[in-house]
C-alpha cells in the first residue's frame, strides 16, 4: 500500500523551504537586541518574557523548516504549538506594563479595575485560559478523528483573548488619557508626558497587532483545515509572521526597560550611584 504525503495531508500545499529560514533570522536577531537592551537598561526581570518570546517563534521557525524538509507527526505538532502560543506572551507584557504604572503612579482610584493587583490578576488569568485552550485545540487538531473538537476549542480561546484584549485596550487608553498615571522617565524623555506616551504607544500598538494576528487565526480556523486561508502560505506569513516580527520592532525601536529598572542594590564602593527614577512630584494637567 502507498504511503500517503504527510506534507499534503498536513499542509494541504507545498510550502516553500526559504521562507522559515528568513524568519529564524530575523526573531533570531529579535532575540539578542531585546536581550542586549534589557542587560544595559539593567530592566526588570520580567521584561525577559520578551526575547523567551521572540526564541521561541524562532524554535517554531526552525521545526517549520524541519517539517518542510521531512514532514512527521511530532514536527508538525511542534512546530503548530511553538507558532500558535508564544505570541500570548507578548500579551502578559502588555498587561504587567499598565499594572506597573498604575502600581507605580500616585494616584490610586476607587474602581477595583484600575487597581494594578486586579489588572495583572483578571488579564493575566484570561491569557493563560486562551493559552491553555489554545494549547488543548491545536493538539487535538492534528489528530484526523478530533480535528473538529479542537477546532472548536482553539476558537474559543482566541474569542476569549479578543475579547480581553479589547478590555485591555479600553484601560490602557484610560490610563494613557489620565495625567496623573506616570511614568518612570529615561534619560532621553524630556518630559514625564512624553515617557508615558512613549511606554503606552508601545502597549497599544502592540496590543493591536496581536488582536489583527487573533483575527486572522479566527478567520484560519473557522475556515477550516483545507480552506482558502488554511492553504494560503502567503496569508500565514502575512497576518502571523510579519505581524508578529512589527511588534517585536515595535519593542525594540521603543524600548520599556528604561522606564521599568531594577531596584538599586547595596552600592559597590568606587562605583557611580544610579540616577533616581524621575516621576512628577504632583499631578498635573498637561
Amino acid at each position: 500500500m502507498e504511503k500517503p504525503d504527510l506534507q499534503l495531508l498536513y499542509f494541504t500545499y507545498r510550502p516553500k523551504d526559504i521562507y522559515p529560514d528568513v524568519a529564524i533570522a530575523l526573531y533570531l536577531l529579535a532575540t539578542v537586541v531585546l536581550i542586549v537592551q534589557i542587560v544595559r537598561q539593567k530592566a526588570q526581570f520580567w521584561l525577559y518574557i520578551l526575547p523567551a518570546t521572540a526564541f521561541a517563534e524562532a524554535l517554531g521557525y526552525v521545526f517549520r523548516e524541519l517539517c518542510v524538509r521531512k514532514t512527521t507527526f511530532t514536527l508538525y505538532v511542534l512546530m503548530t504549538l511553538f507558532l500558535l502560543l508564544p505570541p500570548n506572551a507578548m500579551a502578559l507584557v502588555n498587561y504587567k506594563t499598565v499594572g506597573k504604572i498604575i502600581e507605580q503612579s500616585p494616584t490610586r482610584s476607587r474602581s477595583f479595575f484600575l487597581r494594578s493587583r486586579f489588572v495583572n490578576w483578571f488579564y493575566f488569568t484570561s491569557d493563560i485560559l486562551s493559552i491553555a485552550l489554545q494549547g488543548a485545540g491545536g493538539g487535538l487538531m492534528t489528530s484526523r478523528t478530533n480535528r473538529e473538537h479542537g477546532k472548536k476549542i482553539v476558537l474559543v480561546g482566541l474569542a476569549i483573548q479578543l475579547f480581553f484584549f479589547a478590555c485591555f485596550l479600553v484601560t490602557s487608553f484610560y490610563v494613557w488619557a489620565k495625567s496623573s498615571y506616570s511614568v518612570a522617565m529615561s534619560s532621553s524623555d524630556s518630559s514625564p508626558l512624553w515617557a508615558k506616551r512613549k511606554v503606552l504607544f508601545t502597549v497599544v500598538a502592540t496590543t493591536v497587532l496581536l488582536y489583527l494576528r487573533s483575527i486572522y487565526r479566527i478567520i484560519e480556523f473557522a475556515d477550516g483545515y483545507g480552506g482558502a486561508i488554511y492553504s494560503a502560505e502567503w496569508a500565514f506569513y502575512a497576518f502571523d509572521t510579519l505581524i508578529i516580527y512589527l511588534a517585536f520592532i515595535v519593542y525594540m525601536a521603543v524600548p520599556l526597560g528604561s522606564h521599568f529598572v531594577r531596584a538599586k542594590t547595596m552600592p559597590i564602593e568606587g562605583a557611580e550611584e544610579a540616577a533616581p527614577l524621575q516621576f512628577p512630584m504632583e499631578p498635573k494637567n498637561y
